[in-house]
C-alpha cells in the first residue's frame, strides 16, 4: 500500500478535479484520516467505511476518507486502481453533500438498502435465516 502522505496527495488531487459547485458550503473540505473504520453492520470484520460525509454544527460540512480502510481493502492495488476507487468514494460522498444541501436523502436510502442486502447475504451464507422463534426458514418471500 502507498504511504499515508501519497494517499492524501491522491485524494486532494482527485478532489481538485471536481467542479467548484460541489464544494459549495463544504466549509471543512475534504480530508484524510489514518484510521481503518469498520462499519457497525459488519459481520466477521468484512465491511469497511471508506469515506464519510459529515454535517456538524460546530465543524460544518466535510468529507473524510479513511486511509486505513483503503489499506485494508486495497493493500495490493496499483496506484491507478487506488485513484479510481478514491474517485468513486469521493463521488459518493459529494452526492451525500449535494443531496443534503437540496434536502434530499435518496443516497441515504440506497445505502440503507445496500446494508440490508449485505446483512441478508451474510445470513444466507451462514444459513442463519430464521423466523422470530429461531426456526430455520427454507424459503424467503418479500
Amino acid at each position: 500500500m502507498i504511504s499515508l502522505e501519497e494517499f492524501e496527495e491522491i485524494t486532494l488531487e482527485t478532489a481538485d478535479t471536481f467542479p467548484e459547485d460541489f464544494f459549495r458550503e463544504l466549509n471543512g473540505g475534504v480530508m484524510v484520516r489514518s484510521e481503518c473504520r469498520l462499519h457497525p453492520a459488519a459481520e466477521d470484520h468484512d465491511l469497511f467505511i471508506m469515506g464519510e460525509y459529515h454535517v456538524n454544527r460546530y465543524l460544518g460540512r466535510f468529507i473524510v476518507l479513511y486511509y486505513g480502510s483503503f489499506a485494508q481493502c486495497m493493500g495490493y492495488a496499483s496506484r491507478e486502481e487506488l485513484q479510481k476507487r478514491v474517485r468513486k468514494v469521493l463521488l459518493h460522498e459529494f452526492r451525500h453533500h449535494l443531496e443534503s444541501l437540496a434536502g434530499e436523502c435518496d443516497l441515504e436510502i440506497e445505502d440503507a438498502v445496500e446494508i440490508s442486502q449485505y446483512k441478508y447475504r451474510r445470513r444466507m451464507e451462514k444459513g442463519l435465516t430464521g423466523d422470530a422463534s429461531g426456526d430455520k426458514i427454507d424459503k424467503v418471500t418479500f
